[in-house]
Parts: C-alpha cells; structure tokens; sequence
C-alpha cells in the first residue's frame, strides 16, 4: 500500500513538472526563462535546458548576457552528447565572442567535440581533420594553455588514424587484385606518412604489387614490369633487407631475375 501512494506520488510530481514546463515553453517572460534555463542546467536536465536557451538566443542577442546563453546552450548539448550541436554553437562563440570569459573554453570544446565524433579508421574522416585543425588554431590562439600536452596528444592520436586510414585505404586495392591502382595507392601513402608503422608492410605490398602485375600482364609488358619488380625489391632490402617479408621478397626477385633471363646476384 506503501509502494503503491510512493508510485503515485512521483507520478503526480512528474506530471506536474511538465506542466510547468510546458507552460514555461509557451510563456514570454523571458527573464523567468533564463532563471528556469539554468535552474534546469544544474538539475542536469540538460535536455530542457538547451530547449529553452535555444528560445532566449535571438531575445538577448546583443546584451551582455548573450555568450552566457550561448556557452550554455552549447555545453547543455555537449552534456547531452550532441557533439554536433555542442561543436556548431562552441565554434560560433569563440569566433562571434573572443572576449568572452568563455571564448578560451568554447575553442577548446569546439575541437574536443570533432574529437568525440571522429570515427573509427575505416569510415571518412572529414571529423577528424577538423579535429585536428581545431585544436591546432586553439593552440595558436591560446600559446599559455595548460591544455597544451592533452592537445598535442590528441592531434597525435587524430593523426595516427589519417595514417591508419591512409593504410587500409591502399590496402583494398591491393586486396580487390586492383594492383595498377594498388601500386599508386601504396606509395601515396607512404607519401604522406613516410614514418607510418606500416611501412615495411606497404613497401613489401608495393613489390608485390608489381610482380602481380607483371605476371597478369599481356606478354608485350611483362618485361618492363617484372623489371619495375626487381627496382622495388632493391628498395625494399635496402631499408628492410632482414625484414618479415624479407624471404617473400627474395622468393619475388629471383622469380622476376629468371624470367628476365638475368643473373641473380
């Protein structure tokens, strides 16, 4: 019986703060809003609260109180894991209000917010590029930050999945037997990130690469491409000659020396 007048209590508390609510939302006493806006924030009804932040914005556009609202605004959807929203409007403070107490904070948050939506290696990456620039300007404009070494790691991090990405990428083609297309895509890569953790690997693929190629040529290239082999295997023994793909890639060379009738050295 307890439980049961318990159960109908917070049922009659519950609806009647919707209707407060409810009121509130359609109310135009915009000073009881902003009160109630932040009463919600601390309550950590961050749901409500960017609602009705989003209703005051534009009313008090202009006057002192307007990089409040906004740093709310966004940091109630931050709370609530709308980094999308949370990241627009924490970008649009700090570049609309760069006097703001909270436009240091603002920057910082914009750049963690492309942080948090940068998927993993194998997806586009357009978030973490931008994470990558937005922490980079935050530590241009803020050189005394006492954020500089948890930005640096996360550009870090960040960077390390571009390489990553970069990776499978020129992996597919290879993979997909694409080896004309696999060849540029392998060497772009290491390219781009010479100091790549896969290095070995994709000088080892961009050989292989090569040596397909040549054997599924018709007989008029198989020549000049079995020689592009052995060019890539002299590159790759020179960087990684007692590497894992060291006795492949000595089984590829002497194939490629046979059959254009050379002397292996």
């Amino acid at each position: 019986m307890k439980k049961s007048i318990f159960y109908l209590f917070v049922v009659f508390i519950f609806l009647a703060s919707c209707g407060e609510y409810e009121k509130l939302l359609k109310s135009s006493d915009y000073a009881l809003k902003y009160d109630k806006a932040f009463e919600y924030f601390e309550k950590e009804d961050y749901v409500r609260s960017a609602t009705i932040f989003e209703q005051i914005a534009n009313v008090y556009r202009g006057t002192t109180k307007a990089d409040t609202i906004n740093f709310y605004r966004a940091m109630s959807y931050y709370y609530s894991k709308d980094y999308v929203l949370a990241g627009h409007y924490f970008g649009e403070l700090s570049v609309t209000y760069k006097n703001s107490e909270f436009a240091e904070e603002a920057s910082y948050l914009n750049a963690y917010c492309f942080y948090k939506l940068s998927p993993r290696p194998s997806l586009d990456q357009d978030y973490t590029y931008k994470a990558i620039n937005a922490f980079s300007l935050y530590l241009i404009n803020y050189k005394g930050t006492d954020k500089r070494e948890e930005c640096l790691r996360i550009i870090s991090e960040m960077r390390e999945k571009l390489v990553e990405k970069s990776y499978l990428n020129a992996r597919l083609y290879y993979d997909r037997g694409l080896y004309k297309a696999a060849i540029v895509a392998l060497r772009n890569s290491l390219n781009d990130f010479p100091e790549t953790n896969h290095r070995e690997e994709l000088m080892f693929l961009i050989l292989q690469s090569n040596y397909l190629l040549a054997e599924n040529s018709v007989l008029e290239k198989q020549r000049e491409r079995y020689q592009d082999a052995v060019d890539e295997y002299y590159s790759f023994v020179a960087e990684f000659k007692e590497g894992q793909f060291a006795k492949e890639a000595k089984q590829i060379y002497e194939n490629s020396m046979l059959i254009l009738g050379l002397e292996i050295n």
